[in-house]
């Protein structure tokens, strides 16, 4: 008996600031699809400026999903993600409609895409207060020399997620398991640090430091904000008079930057990512990999 075919997805990669979420809708306007997004900031609620969330005006009434589901004050996992993302895409399967998954955050894509076991291990307060005083870097190591296949997918500038995945490695070693067919299509983009910067200055006309303040107001301390990292990071720091605005802003950008190369270098290790220009290169791309 042969095994049965997978069902098809598509994923929508790339350095922040790339435009992988006007692309996902152009997508999904011309095959029919709906889009998933993976990015672990947009799934909360009142955090949207800041985590680039597409507006309604945006979607062009194309359906999206897992945007502000989850209330900032507690944690969302990867493992939370990864059990509502199944549950969408079967749903627009069901549909007979293309899912397209689009986002920034390289772990939650790779739970669907590459099908990431999650584990089940529960909290071990003592040892997560014991990392808590290591730097970024020093967990980064640690995690790399417990479990190289999830130090790989991870953000390394992520202490809450570096943490995580140093508590449950032991127990746990990451394991992949794919559901579906994935075409993964990353876009190349030469001016990356240009349209940062011009996204950055939008932003923060658009409202993005009242945005932060609301979010304290609603009862986030600013550990917690601060967490978030990039915009909302550096925000928090200057609402509390720590570093003057044109720091902020320095800030926000080299952070920013840095997010983005890093990004881009982990995409370029990736076997079967395609790169593309443009939607016309995606369409073609996408029309070879349906029939």
């Amino acid at each position: 008996m042969g095994t049965r075919r997978k069902d098809k997805i598509i994923a929508i990669l790339g350095a922040t600031a790339s435009g992988k979420s006007d692309l996902a809708v152009t997508l999904a306007q011309k095959f029919n699809g709906e889009v998933v997004s993976a990015d672990s900031r947009q799934v909360y609620i009142g955090m949207d400026i800041g985590s680039g969330k597409i507006t309604k005006k945006e979607m062009k009434g194309v359906p999206h999903h897992l945007l502000s589901i989850a209330s900032p004050k507690r944690n969302f996992s990867a493992g939370q993600y990864q059990k509502k993302a199944d549950q969408i895409i079967n749903q627009i399967l069901k549909k007979s409609k293309l899912p397209i998954i689009c986002g920034g955050s390289n772990f939650y894509i790779n739970t669907i895409t590459k099908g990431l076991v999650m584990p089940s291990t529960k909290p071990d307060y003592k040892l997560r207060s014991k990392l808590n005083k290591k730097s970024n870097e020093e967990l980064y190591k640690i995690l790399k020399n417990l479990d190289p296949l999830r130090a790989k997918n991870i953000d390394k500038n992520n202490p809450r997620r570096l943490i995580r995945a140093i508590e449950v490695a032991p127990s746990a070693p990451l394991k992949e398991d794919p559901k579906y067919d994935c075409l993964e299509l990353a876009i190349k983009k030469d001016n990356l640090e240009l349209l940062i910067k011009k996204r950055i200055d939008k932003r923060i006309k658009i409202g993005m430091i009242k945005e932060v303040k609301r979010l304290r107001i609603g009862g986030l301390s600013w550990q917690r904000i601060e967490n978030f990292g990039l915009e909302y990071k550096w925000i928090a720091i200057y609402l509390q008079n720590r570093i003057s605005k044109q720091n902020m802003i320095d800030g926000i950008l080299q952070s920013s930057i840095k997010l983005a190369k890093s990004q881009n270098s982990w995409l370029k290790k990736e076997k079967n990512i395609y790169w593309i220009k443009n939607k016309n290169e995606a369409e073609k791309l996408i029309k070879n990999f349906l029939n």
